[in-house]
């Protein structure tokens, strides 16, 4: 049998719109870039901190053999208006249900079809893992990296979730790598909010926005600024990639932003519970960062708004039971009334 083939056509038949194949060689190609994003202390919270964990999948699996990496895409033009009064933008990557709930289910059934023709070892991660997801795609032929270090295909563009399967199978004829196709073009360096992307394939991610709406680290205020209406994730430099244009439209309606239509409603997040947050935002990705968090970017959106009638809204904060929520309650309304 060819498992590769059987693999292939397997993915297709579960609605995964990208699969690749690569081998479990350590990757070399990104360690000398996270040895100097280490030293400039650059690494996130988010991320594996043992480089050689991030380069070498035999130390996640070591009987590894072959990689399967799988994209789906959330590239779709939804585009309903919301009635709230003060709305914060949320990022494509948070409009539907959490992404890591649908790839990893796909992945999961990918992974049950196999056992059906073969018993294999295997492990499986949506984000999560250890290892560099951007950097797997690459070599199992998903797409090339973008300037703006996103992977790019030429069928979807950008807006694509990864994920990737280490296995022990046998597969020898791997994916080949794609020619990267960016040219001069560097929309994606000029449109960046805050200058996160410093050079082309260069992003400094403690200035990302998409970073900056998940740590729990203090937000400079020069970025704060920079992060205009944005509740969660940033997707400008996706947005304003020609690569994006003309792509081909998801199937996927798990993607779709049925609750909150794309934007969430910022004076309910500043006054709902805990309790009431997890029931109607619990199944978005934006959600797992909790709701102080989102609460926290609401109010750099209202400070950015510059409207005093939303002073009535953040004096009260000022006594919330949270340090960091009144801390920026306190910047929001100076920035509104200097």
């Amino acid at each position: 049998m060819d498992i590769k083939q059987y693999i292939i056509d397997k993915s297709k038949e579960l609605n995964i719109d990208l699969i690749g194949f690569t081998d479990c060689e350590p990757l070399y190609d990104v360690k000398d870039y996270l040895i100097n994003r280490k030293k400039e202390n650059r690494q996130t919270e988010f991320e594996e901190k043992d480089i050689e964990k991030r380069i070498n999948p035999k130390l996640t699996l070591p009987q590894c053999k072959a990689i399967i990496s799988i994209g789906l895409s959330y590239n779709n033009n939804f585009n309903k208006r919301v009635d709230y009064r003060l709305a914060g933008i949320l990022s494509r990557s948070s409009w539907g249900i959490d992404y890591h709930i649908v790839l990893k289910n796909r992945m999961k059934n990918l992974i049950e079809e196999i056992k059906k023709v073969t018993d294999f070892n295997y492990k499986y991660f949506v984000d999560t893992g250890p290892l560099v997801d951007r950097e797997i795609a690459k070599k199992s032929g998903i797409g090339y990296y973008g300037k703006n270090c996103s992977i790019i295909n030429d069928k979807y563009g950008s807006f694509i979730f990864l994920g990737y399967i280490l296995t022990d199978l046998d597969i020898n004829d791997y994916s080949s790598l794609v020619e990267n196709k960016c040219g001069n073009c560097n929309i994606c360096i000029k449109s960046c909010p805050t200058g996160a992307l410093e050079d082309p394939y260069k992003v400094n991610p403690k200035k990302c926005i998409s970073y900056l709406t998940q740590t729990k680290e203090i937000i400079p205020s020069e970025l704060r600024d920079k992060m205009g209406y944005k509740v969660y994730g940033c997707d400008t430099c996706q947005l304003v990639c020609p690569k994006n244009k003309d792509t081909s439209k998801i199937s996927h309606e798990e993607f779709l932003p049925q609750n909150t239509k794309g934007y969430m409603n910022i004076e309910e997040l500043l006054s709902i519970s805990n309790r009431q947050f997890k029931e109607k935002y619990g199944l978005m990705a934006g959600s797992w960062r909790g709701k102080n968090i989102l609460k926290r970017n609401g109010i750099v959106t209202l400070g950015n708004m510059k409207d005093k009638n939303n002073l009535k809204i953040l004096k009260p904060l000022l006594k919330d039971s949270s340090p960091m929520i009144r801390e920026y309650v306190a910047w929001a309304i100076k920035k509104i009334t200097q």
